[in-house]
């Protein structure tokens, strides 16, 4: 069983949920992210690179051609860092720190990719493809489902019926019919709250919102519905009297639809009240998922950055429960002291996908990293995934990742679990598929894996616990918030954007299809 050692703070704590209470953990060094990266660029590497990376007399472009030593970011630290003495670059490893060396290979990866750090997409040009898209094992093309969605939707869960449950996260819950005409707005659901403030990018920030929804295994005899939200309060702790604002915390509940109401609804998990947080819910994890032998799952992100390595606290946490709320009895710290005995793993920054393969039988999850690291994780009970003490990733300045060292706590490598897959830079990975179903044989037991600032859907093969397939499958699209698949085996994407959310299906092109594309 793991753990972690820990020294006592003094004064950090305090301190730290005060800056999150007016800080989101997304922006504690954003005001500096945007320009240090390139100054630093500037100072070292322009005149022999050029200023946008365009080459220049005496140094070979960056953007637009192949790297002969390797475009990764682990090859550009080691190109930087040891230079090519006999071609004219010096070795920067005695003039530039570590920690700016990979800044200037993260940030020279980002604009090849097109990943900047500033660009989030919210309104970028949003065009669905009408042509047929060709991909590695199957041509597929996009249909509208619907749209006119509030623009910052979070989830989708398609119905046996057709229909499509979606969640709107300051607004509630709707119902998309076979038609794509949207119900109002079902009544009774939890509380949400609109007023969030304008961050870095165009982003949201905000508490008391929905997340996700999802059908509980066995909805078509029991009609149970799952919801994910932030229980927002005022008052109700220490930390909200005494800095005059809200708090929040995820919450899960169950319920039935019956004529656009919300009725039945029963409580499957709520923390306590000292736990709620000033963070803003951008960072709230609030995934679902069930295994075939009745429990449910739940992800929690870093709602108190201070808390996450703490067992006692739900914060950086996925929790394990019946899927009536009750604590399992083989739970990986039911007989710890003083652990929250709900926990399944801890050490995560910002859960964005949680899945369960019945085949394998395993628990997936895809995780922000901070600047750089977005994980795909195999998330194995009790065990701990580092954060805030590691990361791939750096922080928003170009600092090493190192909040587990300020809160005094003491973790060894070897007691953390890397990821699976390490996405760097960070495409802002977000929900995730296991796709096990008929309409795209190529891709069965596969990831099919969005992402919010690329756009983009990756599809990934993984195999003994390692990635040996990937395939860039749509790409440039819009800001993808949630993946399902529908009763046919096609692909449902729920996509954010300023002009409105929409759900877009991408089903197998049809023979004639095909033959149309190719024609000359």
């Amino acid at each position: 069983m793991r753990n972690f050692a820990r020294k006592p703070m003094t004064g950090f704590v305090p301190l730290l949920i005060a800056l999150l209470g007016v800080i989101s953990p997304y922006q504690l060094y954003a005001a500096e992210a945007g320009s240090e990266f390139g100054d630093l660029y500037a100072a070292n590497c322009a005149v022999c690179h050029g200023a946008q990376l365009e080459g220049a007399a005496q140094g070979a472009p960056l953007l637009g051609v192949e790297l002969k030593h390797g475009q990764e970011v682990e090859q550009l630290i080691t190109s930087i860092s040891d230079g090519f003495p006999t071609q004219g670059m010096p070795a920067w490893q005695d003039i530039l720190t570590h920690e700016q060396i990979k800044s200037l290979a993260l940030w020279i990866s980002e604009n090849r990719s097109g990943l900047l750090y500033s660009d989030f997409k919210i309104d970028s040009e949003l065009r669905i493809p009408t042509a047929v898209q060709p991909s590695e094992y199957h041509n597929f093309v996009f249909t509208t489902v619907a749209d006119h969605i509030d623009p910052l939707p979070f989830s989708i869960a398609p119905t046996p019926d057709g229909q499509i449950l979606v969640t709107e996260k300051m607004r509630g819950l709707r119902i998309v019919g076979v038609d794509g005409s949207l119900s109002p707005l079902i009544t009774g659901t939890p509380a949400t709250f609109g007023d969030a403030r304008k961050g870095g990018g165009g982003l949201e920030y905000g508490m008391g919102w929905l997340l996700d929804v999802a059908l509980h295994p066995n909805y078509a005899n029991n009609g149970w519905v799952y919801l994910h939200y932030t229980d927002r309060c005022e008052g109700c702790n220490d930390i909200s009297i005494e800095m005059q604002r809200p708090v929040s915390m995820n919450a899960l509940v169950r319920g039935r639809i019956e004529n656009n109401r919300w009725v039945d609804e029963e409580t499957i998990w709520k923390a306590d009240l000292a736990h709620y947080s000033p963070a803003s819910d951008v960072a709230a994890g609030g995934r679902i998922a069930f295994d075939p032998d009745g429990f449910v799952f739940l992800s929690i992100g870093m709602q108190s950055i201070d808390l996450i390595q703490d067992l006692s606290a739900p914060h950086g946490k996925i929790l394990r429960l019946h899927d009536d709320g009750r604590i399992p009895a083989d739970n990986p710290f039911i007989n710890h002291p003083t652990a929250n005995k709900a926990i399944w793993s801890y050490g995560h920054r910002s859960p964005q996908g949680l899945e369960f393969d019945p085949i394998e039988r395993k628990l997936w999850e895809t995780e922000h990293g901070p600047r750089g690291g977005d994980e795909v994780n195999l998330l194995l009970p009790g065990h701990n995934y580092g954060w805030p003490a590691f990361s791939k990733g750096q922080n928003y300045n170009g600092s090493q990742v190192s909040w587990g060292t300020k809160q005094g706590i003491e973790l060894e490598l070897k007691d953390i679990d890397q990821p699976i897959v390490d996405l760097t830079p960070s495409p802002a990975v977000s929900s995730f598929v296991l796709y096990e179903a008929d309409a795209f044989p190529a891709w069965k037991h596969q990831f099919l894996i969005g992402s919010l600032k690329a756009a983009d859907v990756y599809r990934m093969k993984i195999e003994d616990n390692k990635l040996v397939e990937q395939e860039l499958l749509i790409k440039d699209l819009a800001r993808v918030r949630d993946i399902e698949v529908d009763h046919n085996g096609h692909i449902l994407l729920l996509l954010e954007h300023a002009s409105g959310g929409r759900i877009v299906r991408v089903s197998p092109a049809l023979l004639e299809q095909q033959a149309t594309a190719a024609a000359p």
